[in-house]
């Protein structure tokens, strides 16, 4: 090949270095930097998305915040008004609900499943945002039941 390429005249060598720098540079343009402005472009959309994504996921949380305080302050009224709906959508009967001068509730539970008391217990803690300060659980007369003094207070 290089014998073929040193038989040609000078003007012809010219001629064949031009175009196999144009092809290389054809080809430079095809596979590397029009694929990667291609990729530029479609990461700047990507990031555009993301952002619109992000701002209204922020809207979002900042609105459950505003929803949340709302409801602690206003829909949620009372601490014993808050215990007794928890224990009626759980479906315990509440043999004593006691308010002290603390701010506390003293709860009792007489003859209940236990784990109808550990589903409310959560639903309390998780759901409601209340606190259980004291709780003394001990065996009733049939399988499965419990009797329950607990201490509720709303930390917030």
């Amino acid at each position: 090949m290089l014998n073929w390429f040193h038989l040609r005249t000078r003007r012809e060598q010219l001629y064949l270095l031009g175009m196999t720098g144009a092809v290389c540079l054809w080809l430079l343009l095809q596979l590397v930097v029009i694929p990667a402005s291609d990729a530029k472009k479609s990461m700047a959309a990507n990031n555009i998305a993301a952002a619109e994504l992000l701002t209204r996921v922020d809207s979002k949380a900042s609105r459950l915040v505003q929803l949340r305080s709302e409801q602690s302050q206003g829909n949620r009224g009372s601490l014993t008004s808050a215990i007794s709906r928890v224990s009626e959508l759980e479906g315990l009967p509440v043999r004593r609900l006691q308010p002290n001068s603390r701010g506390e509730v003293q709860v009792r539970f007489e003859s209940v499943d236990y784990d109808n008391l550990v589903r409310w217990l959560h639903r309390l803690e998780v759901t409601e945002g209340l606190a259980v300060i004291d709780a003394s659980i001990a065996q009733a007369g049939r399988s499965g039941g419990v009797n329950a003094t607990l201490r509720v207070a709303d930390p917030g």
